[in-house]
């Protein structure tokens, strides 16, 4: 077993290398998403995987500048944005509790008075998103120039066909804006909130571009251009809600078996940060009962066992 010490300098590419060979002669890959097209056509058999450090050097394996849909993944980034513009405000309009429900479940939000449980699961990425909207005029352009400016990559885009495929199967997002809007908690109209949000989840990138794009966490907030996002405070509370509440229900397992802030996508990907050392994306399309790529929690246990690095 190869064991890194945390003060050591990790040789990434051959624990990587070791981890794509497991995965690949590993069976029972789970299924792809089956509700938007462009995802269920996906092969649950691709696997990539990269590891950024924090001068923007990046290693990587198997289908790891193959862009996916990045999904759920981006609500990370919008929140970041939102922020670092609004502080502690953000906070009396969304929770930081998971929920222990669905990722796009109304029961809550009744209980609780329109309030979301956190900014991961839909109703509270409505809200972060509907409050970037306010403060940006286009959130979702916000969100593509951010993670163009931090990946180093202005080919990032939209998919257009993916962003059709979520407005039409979107009546769920639009009851939970709606109620929400009900208690005074959404401020944009609800055509607009949802086209933001269809748009800010279509984002197709590559483990390459994520990990890259997620190293301002592991930098305590400093995004790669010197420049501060967040204070070392918020970057702190970005990443232990990523602990918390960013696997959706299976976030307690998630913990227990990773040991790292994380946050995952239906399209198969799953982003995670080691503080101060490196942000990690490794995807995979074929996904679990709830909604995690079946490989991509595997590799990421596999990582943190067999380099030592993680919060714990």
């Amino acid at each position: 077993m190869v064991i890194m010490s945390m003060s050591s300098s990790p040789a990434f590419l051959p624990v990587l290398e070791r981890i794509a060979d497991e995965i690949e002669r590993t069976p029972g890959r789970g299924r792809p998403a089956d509700y938007i097209p462009a995802l269920a056509a996906c092969d649950p058999r691709s696997f990539g995987m990269a590891v950024a450090e924090l001068d923007g050097t990046v290693h990587g394996v198997g289908d790891w500048r193959q862009p996916f849909s990045t999904q759920s993944i981006t609500k990370v980034f919008t929140l970041a944005l939102d922020l670092g513009r609004e502080g502690d405000e953000l906070w009396e309009h969304v929770g930081r509790e998971p929920s222990g429900n669905p990722f796009n479940s109304l029961v809550q939000l009744e209980y609780e008075n329109g309030i979301p449980r956190n900014p991961f699961i839909n109703a509270g990425a409505l809200v972060v998103t509907d409050r970037l909207q306010t403060r940006s005029g286009d959130a979702a352009g916000e969100l593509l120039a951010f993670l163009r400016a931090e990946s180093g990559n202005p080919g990032l885009d939209f998919d257009k066909g993916v962003a059709a495929s979520e407005s039409q199967h979107g009546d769920r997002n639009a009851a939970l804006a709606h109620f929400m809007a009900s208690y005074g908690n959404i401020d944009n109209d609800i055509p607009v909130l949802l086209d933001q949000y269809f748009r800010q989840c279509s984002v197709a990138a590559s483990c390459a571009d994520l990990a890259l794009a997620t190293t301002f966490l592991a930098r305590h907030g400093i995004r790669a251009d010197g420049s501060r996002l967040l204070t070392r405070s918020q970057a702190k509370q970005v990443n232990a809600v990523m602990l918390t509440c960013g696997t959706y229900d299976a976030a307690g397992d998630f913990a227990y078996r990773v040991g790292l802030p994380g946050k995952s996508g239906v399209g198969g990907g799953i982003i995670a940060v080691v503080p101060g050392r490196c942000a990690i994306c490794v995807w995979s399309p074929g996904l679990d009962e709830r909604g995690n790529s079946v490989a991509g929690v595997a590799a990421l246990d596999r990582f943190t066992t067999l380099t030592g690095l993680s919060v714990f």
